[in-house]
């Protein structure tokens, strides 16, 4: 079985206001789409992956990950996280109507792209099933299989709200870069230990020197 990622990223001057403790206004953009860089190119290169959509109204995000090889699709409802991946699902069953869509996180730069085919390839035996976060208490993927709406529950809480409403909760082990995602500075030093993509490690060694 082979997946449909769909990537929601807000406009990158909005995005990652919890690495205010690490990071300042000017530079969290770039640290955003450095994440989101880092994501998809794992992404694409994941053998359980046909397809990888990214939903933002973002224009330098959209020009930066197309040339990765995602698909942009325009963040039409504007109304959040969970309207956009609902909206990016429906795209994307109007073109393939069968197809499996799994909601990935934009914010994994340490993501590997062997740990996702596990992911996949373990989602693909439930009707919907969703990985919690490093922290235990989000989600940073969602997998939807054929003739199964995605019915995304992100946000705060995000993995008792997928678990209640029948998700399937992955017990993998040994996936850890799709886990840490990055919402604060100590989660940017979790992933660096883990061993981001380039664009975020460039993006990251003045924020956290060596040694840091």
């Amino acid at each position: 079985m082979q997946w449909t990622l769909v990537i929601p990223l807000k406009p990158l001057a909005r995005a990652k206001s919890r690495l205010a403790d690490t990071a300042g206004a000017g530079v969290r953009p770039g640290l955003a789409l450095a994440f989101a860089q880092d994501t998809v190119a794992a992404a694409v290169a994941c053998a359980e992956v046909r397809d990888v959509v990214v939903v933002t109204d973002d224009a330098l995000a959209g020009r930066e990950l197309a040339a990765l090889g995602a698909q942009i699709v325009p963040d039409t409802p504007g109304s959040g996280l969970n309207a956009a991946l609902g909206h990016g699902a429906a795209v994307v069953r109007s073109l393939q109507p069968r197809a499996p869509v799994a909601a990935l996180n934009a914010d994994l730069p340490a993501l590997r792209a062997g740990e996702l085919a596990r992911v996949l390839v373990a989602a693909a035996e439930f009707p919907r099933a969703f990985l919690a976060d490093a922290e235990g208490v989000g989600t940073t993927l969602l997998a939807a299989g054929a003739d199964t709406l995605l019915r995304p529950l992100f946000g705060p809480g995000s993995r008792a709200r997928h678990r209640e409403s029948g998700a399937e909760e992955l017990g993998l082990t040994g996936v850890n870069s799709v886990r840490q995602d990055v919402d604060t500075g100590a989660d940017l030093r979790a992933a660096l230990a883990l061993g981001v993509g380039p664009r975020t490690a460039a993006a990251s060694t003045a924020l956290l020197p060596r040694g840091s």
